[in-house]
């Protein structure tokens, strides 16, 4: 290991929580709203301290931080 290592131990403190934020992140990036709100409702009812709060952000930004996917072109397709 370097001074610019790349890895990192960047494990949540709740891996349940990080699976969440990454679910709710997808949902919002697909225009799920039913998905949203159930999340929105799950969280609100068990409540969350501030380690499943970092976890759920680090969820979200590990989903956020992929670009999305580009559809290919469709120009010159045969009718």
């Amino acid at each position: 290991m370097g001074f610019f290592s790349r890895k990192s131990n960047d494990t949540p403190a709740n891996p349940q929580m990080a699976e969440l934020g990454r679910e709710y992140a997808i949902a919002q990036r697909h225009g799920d709203r039913k998905a949203v709100k159930r999340i929105n409702r799950q969280i609100g009812e068990t409540g969350m301290n501030g380690d499943d709060r970092a976890s759920f952000e680090q969820g979200r930004a590990a989903y956020d931080a992929l670009p999305p996917v580009n559809p290919p072109r469709r120009r010159n397709r045969r009718r």
